[in-house]
C-alpha cells in the first residue's frame, strides 16, 4: 500500500529536478554576445553631391538715368515687363534742348563767318607784306586772327554737337535688354537737376546667377573632382521644394577668403527662359562635382572617429567584430560617401556601437527590424 503511494511522489520529485536543471543555463559565468543592428553594404559608383543654400541674382543690372535736365513728359514702357536695348522708356520735353541746339547752330554760323573774314584779311596782308607795303607786326596780328577764328569754329562745332546729344537724351532708351522694374518717376517730374536722376532699373535674368559660398577644404576638393572636360554642375531647387528643370554650370570662384566665416563665394549660372527664377530668391543647390567609383554610403552613425581617421565596425562571417578604415569623400543628407577597406556584402555596424570592441563577439541583426522580429542573423 505504502509503495503505490511512493511510487507518484518519486515520479513527482523527478520532473521537478528536471525542470530546475533546464531552466539552469549550461554556462551560468558566460553572458550572450551582445546584440548589434547591421547593413549590408555592396560598392556602387556614387555622384559626389553637395547641399548648399544660394541666393539668385540678375546677370546685368543697369540703373536708367535723366542725362539732361528737364520735364518728364512721358513713360513709355509698362512696369515689369520686358524690354529690348533701346526701347523708349521716357520722353522728357525737348523744347529747351531744341532751342539751344539752334543757339549753337546760330554761334557755329558766327564763327564760320568771321573765319572766312579772317582767312581773306589774311591772304591780303600776306600779298602786300611781300611787295614790302605792310608791316611785320600788321602781318602778325592778320594770322593770328586766322587761327584763332579757326578754332572758333571748331569749338563751335563741339558745341553743336553737345547740343544735339542732349536733345537726344530726351529720348531715354534701355541701355540693355532684360525686365524694366518700378518706375522711379512720375509725368511731370522735373529730373536732371544738378544730378542723374534715377529713372529706373533693367535686369537681364536670363540667364541668372546664384551666388553660394563653400568652406576651403570642400573648394579643394571641388576643384580635385573637376576639370574643363568635366565641369561641376548646378541642379537648383525651388523655395516650394520643387526641381528646377534646367542645370546650371560654375562661372566664377573668388580669389579671396571671408576672414568672417572662412568661405569663398561662389557663382553659378542658368538659363531662365521662362522667367521662373526671380532675383533676390533663396534656393537650395545640388552642387554635383564628379562620380566616385567603388565607394560606400554609409549612414552617419555607423561611422566613428579616433586619432587616426575615420572608421566603421563589421560584424564577421563567424560572429567576430572587426575595425575597417574609411575615407569619407562627401556626404547626402543622412549619409556618408566613403571609401576604404570594406568589401561587397560586409555586415556594417549601424546601431549599438558601444556595445562591442574590435575582436569580440556579437550577434549580429537586420537593421530596422522590430524588437521581437530580431532573431534570424544577416
Amino acid at each position: 500500500m505504502k509503495q503505490q503511494y511512493l511510487r507518484p511522489a518519486l515520479l513527482g520529485a523527478s520532473l521537478l529536478l528536471a525542470a530546475c536543471n533546464e531552466a539552469t543555463p549550461q554556462n551560468p559565468g558566460i553572458p550572450p554576445p551582445p546584440e548589434v543592428a547591421v547593413i549590408e553594404v555592396h560598392p556602387q559608383s556614387v555622384p559626389l553631391n553637395r547641399e548648399l543654400v544660394g541666393r539668385l541674382a540678375p546677370t546685368r543690372v543697369a540703373q536708367v538715368r535723366a542725362r539732361v535736365a528737364g520735364i518728364i513728359l512721358k513713360r513709355v514702357y509698362t512696369e515689369g515687363t520686358d524690354v529690348r536695348q533701346g526701347d523708349v522708356l521716357y520722353l522728357i520735353d525737348p523744347a529747351p534742348l531744341k532751342t539751344a541746339l539752334h543757339a549753337q547752330e546760330a554761334a557755329l554760323a558766327k564763327a564760320r563767318a568771321d573765319a572766312v573774314n579772317a582767312a581773306a584779311t589774311a591772304k591780303r596782308y600776306r600779298e602786300l607784306a611781300t611787295k614790302k607795303l605792310l608791316a611785320t607786326q600788321d602781318l602778325d596780328t592778320a594770322l593770328a586772327t586766322e587761327r584763332s577764328t579757326a578754332a572758333a569754329v571748331k569749338q563751335a562745332q563741339a558745341d553743336v554737337e553737345s547740343a544735339r546729344l542732349d536733345l537726344g537724351y530726351a529720348t531715354v532708351t534701355a541701355p540693355i535688354a532684360g525686365r524694366a522694374g518700378r518706375a522711379l518717376v512720375t509725368e511731370g517730374a522735373l529730373v536732371g537737376q544738378g544730378e542723374a536722376t534715377q529713372l529706373t532699373t533693367i535686369e537681364q535674368i536670363d540667364p541668372i546667377y546664384v551666388n553660394f559660398s563653400q568652406s576651403v577644404s570642400e573648394l579643394g576638393q571641388l576643384r580635385s573632382n573637376t576639370s574643363s572636360d568635366h565641369p561641376a554642375q548646378v541642379d537648383v531647387s525651388l523655395p516650394d521644394g520643387s526641381p528646377y528643370s534646367q542645370p546650371g554650370t560654375l562661372d566664377f570662384s573668388d580669389l579671396a577668403v571671408d576672414p568672417l566665416t572662412g568661405t569663398v563665394s561662389l557663382r553659378a549660372v542658368l538659363p531662365n527662359t521662362e522667367r521662373t527664377l526671380l532675383p533676390g530668391m533663396f534656393v537650395n543647390i545640388k552642387l554635383t562635382t564628379g562620380v566616385l567609383d567603388h565607394a560606400f554610403v554609409l549612414p552617419q552613425a555607423a561611422v566613428a572617429r579616433d586619432a587616426q581617421g575615420a572608421y566603421v565596425l563589421v560584424v564577421g562571417a563567424e560572429g567576430k567584430v572587426a575595425q575597417r578604415r574609411i575615407e569619407i569623400h562627401g556626404m547626402t543628407r543622412s549619409q556618408w560617401i566613403a571609401k576604404g577597406a570594406l568589401n561587397d556584402g560586409d555586415r556594417v555596424i549601424v546601431e549599438g556601437l558601444q556595445k562591442v570592441q574590435p575582436g569580440a563577439a556579437a550577434k549580429a541583426v537586420p537593421a530596422g527590424a522590430p524588437a521581437g522580429d530580431r532573431t534570424a542573423k544577416l
